[in-house]
């Protein structure tokens, strides 16, 4: 990630955004600013950006109806989603339409950055060591960790975000092992579970719709206070180096 990575940030408070641009660029990044909803939209419409710091809370519009309209548009632009310490429902909402992560006011700068850089490696900005490349097939499903693709047996692809597709990769690496809540965290977005944070049981809900599992086709088992295990076989093939 160098100053080519182009953040946008949107807060209506001044004082935040200043602090926030100050803060980033001397990490290395371009920064962009809004202060509302509309500054948001023509930032969208005239730039390339890497990824959004959006305010849950906009003087003319919610932020998460920016999520949810980006995700339509620009499903590969991800979302860290700034909200109050006690809008639970507006982070459980804002990861079901697709924000990456999430952080509560107040914050420190260095944890933002932190969030900034792992929802980044999450999307392929800095590249991975793989001691092998490989495909791996399961059920009607082909993934290509490398590409950070997935294709189902008839050609269509199935559109994730970074954050569902390092989900699914976390369990195509351990196949038929038995993950926990906290193990799924650590390996997805690199931080502890806070005892409230449903954050990967959202991202489950999601990776499942996409994959259109249903419950005469599990692909998924869900075991009472143990966490998730990918249910069905997985096959891997070394890919040509």
């Amino acid at each position: 990630m160098t100053s080519h990575t182009n953040i946008l940030i949107v807060d209506d408070d001044p004082e935040i955004r200043a602090l926030l641009a100050r803060y980033l660029s001397s990490q290395g990044f371009r920064v962009l600013a809004a202060s509302n909803r509309a500054e948001c939209e023509t930032r969208l419409s005239n730039s390339e950006l890497d990824l959004v710091v959006l305010d849950v809370m906009l003087p003319d519009g919610s932020g998460l109806d920016i999520c949810r309209s980006l995700q339509e548009r620009r499903p590969r632009t991800p979302v860290i989603l700034l909200t109050a310490l006690k809008e639970d429902v507006d982070r459980i909402i804002g990861l079901e339409i697709g924000a990456d992560d999430y952080l509560g006011k107040p914050f420190n700068p260095r944890e933002l950055v932190a969030r900034i850089k792992a929802v980044l490696r999450r999307g392929g900005y800095e590249e991975k060591v793989v001691p092998e490349p490989r495909i791996y097939s399961f059920a009607e499903f082909q993934v290509d960790p490398h590409l950070r693709s997935v294709v189902r047996q008839n050609g269509v692809p199935v559109d994730l975000t970074g954050a569902e597709f390092d989900l699914l990769n976390a369990f195509l690496e351990r196949p038929g092992r038995l993950l926990s809540r906290d193990q799924l965290l650590d390996v997805t977005q690199g931080r502890s579970r806070d005892p409230l944070d449903r954050s990967i049981d959202v991202l489950m809900s999601r990776l499942r719709r996409k994959l259109g599992e249903n419950d005469t086709a599990p692909l998924f088992k869900t075991v009472r206070n143990g966490g998730y295990q990918l249910g069905v076989p997985v096959k891997i093939q070394a890919t040509p180096g």
